[in-house]
């Protein structure tokens, strides 16, 4: 190989690198990702370099001027990658020298590609987050808007998918709203632990020249610079965190894409969605089916296994840094490719959903969901105790349910069998709307609560 076509380790070995190795070992098919942030950096560094009188400032200059076109020619697409230079840092760095010569040899003084990519990796991180907050942002927007629409639409509320009690469907949807906050809050979280910069510590033990990492670190956008230099080239816990983060928002994705599903299942038939959210079958004609919410449940499998993967690289590395990091970025950019997709479709199935507000009002009134009320009715007007309200309450059911009744098809006379003492007020108790609307407790369901809870989430999303 001529000294052009070289890597820039290869001064101490007698024969060029293997052709599998290097289709193997290069990543610039992935981390070709990283050429704005690793521009980004080398810039900065080259900044601090010429502050600080390490490098001329006429060599310092060619490089600042041709970093910047080689960013334009990336942007253009006029830029060949190539995979025997490896990496992103060294492609950039080889098409530096074709474009400035011997100057461009100055750049990597006083770094190492061990800092110069976890640099990279964690500005991309950074980057990366703040796009998951804003589609999370919008998801959240689009959830108040169906909620504003459904305060008073009463639906049954589930446990072990058995009627439970009457609930808005806003309030419903709102229980979704509180899950992506949490995500958003972790995306928040990570972006305050990655906020360190690692650039300065080369190769693991840090530099001999006079640099300035707290110059360094303002100009990238970090808060201070990280304060162990081994540590911080082993570190990726912020790509963990990063992934952790995207895991468990993909999983309440996944989680309301099923309730969608069974509640749009022919047993249900609680809610609809737009045509545009629906397939159809080859064979059966009649088909209508909600793939984009089977394909948000089934992607948090990739999610789940892109964490799985690095927790995997990292358990059994020792200190410092190791090849078997190259991994850790197409897991990275995979979790967060994923993640953005499955936030997009998220965004247009919540559009797109409408309830079947008389359906769900009949099965409201389905399954005794009043119940509870009645015995919650005894201890208040009664002064009977929990259990023994509870007792009265279950033999009336048991009394509908023999019948075949509902709660509020009996009369005053054939409750009255249970408990005497009763007038025909009792009979408002077992009207789901009501009954929706006496949980009136902080963060209950009544539609006085959501209204006030919706009027707080839009002050939030400001």
């Amino acid at each position: 190989m001529t000294n052009k076509n070289k890597t820039v380790w290869s001064g101490r070995f007698k024969s060029p690198i293997s052709k599998s190795f290097q289709r193997i070992g290069a990543s610039i098919n992935v981390d070709k990702r990283l050429y704005e942030q690793d521009i980004f950096a080398s810039k900065i560094h080259t900044q601090m370099l010429i502050k600080n009188k390490i490098i001329p400032v006429k060599d310092g200059k060619k490089i600042l001027k041709g970093l910047e076109k080689i960013k334009k020619q990336i942007k253009k697409g006029k830029f060949v990658f190539k995979e025997k230079f490896e990496d992103i840092h060294l492609n950039i760095e080889k098409k530096l020298f074709e474009i400035i010569g011997v100057s461009a040899g100055y750049m990597h003084t006083a770094r190492s590609r061990n800092d110069q990519v976890v640099t990279d990796f964690k500005l991309w991180v950074k980057d990366s987050s703040l796009i998951i907050i804003d589609e999370l942002n919008d998801l959240m927007k689009n959830i108040i808007k169906k909620a504003e629409k459904n305060i008073g639409t009463v639906m049954p509320g589930f446990t072990h998918l058995k009627n439970a009690q009457p609930i808005s469907f806003a309030h419903y949807l709102l229980a979704y709203y509180e899950m992506f906050k949490r995500d958003k809050s972790r995306f928040f979280n990570n972006l305050e632990l990655i906020d360190d910069s690692p650039l300065g510590v080369a190769a693991l033990s840090g530099t001999s020249y006079k640099i300035d990492r707290h110059f360094t670190s303002k100009k990238l956008g970090f808060k201070k610079p990280t304060n162990n230099s081994i540590d911080t080239v082993s570190d990726r816990d912020f790509a963990i965190d990063f992934l952790y983060a995207c895991a468990v928002c993909a999983m309440h994705l996944s989680r309301l894409a099923e309730d969608f599903i069974i509640l749009n299942s022919d047993a249900y038939k609680l809610i609809s969605f737009n045509d545009k959210m629906l397939t159809g079958s080859s064979i059966m004609p009649q088909k209508k089916n909600p793939d984009p919410a089977e394909l948000i449940r089934g992607r948090t499998g990739i999610n789940y296994g892109k964490l799985n993967s690095i927790l995997t690289i990292m358990k059994g590395l020792p200190i410092s840094y190791f090849k078997d990091l190259q991994d850790d970025k197409s897991l990275v950019f995979d979790g967060f490719d994923t993640l953005k997709d499955t936030l997009i479709m998220s965004n247009e199935l919540i559009k797109n959903v409408y309830p079947n507000k008389t359906r769900m009002l009949n099965m409201a009134n389905t399954g005794y969901t009043t119940a509870t009320d009645f015995a919650d009715y005894l201890v208040k007007e009664k002064n009977l105790s929990f259990r023994a309200a509870y007792k009265i309450s279950s033999k009336i059911v048991n009394y509908a349910e023999k019948n075949k009744k509902n709660l509020d098809e009996l009369n005053l006379n054939e409750i009255k069998k249970f408990y005497k003492d009763l007038d025909l007020k009792v009979l408002k108790i077992f009207n789901v709307k009501n009954s929706m609307n006496s949980k009136n407790s902080f963060g209950g369901t009544s539609e006085k609560n959501v209204k006030s809870m919706i009027k707080r989430y839009k002050k939030e999303l400001r």
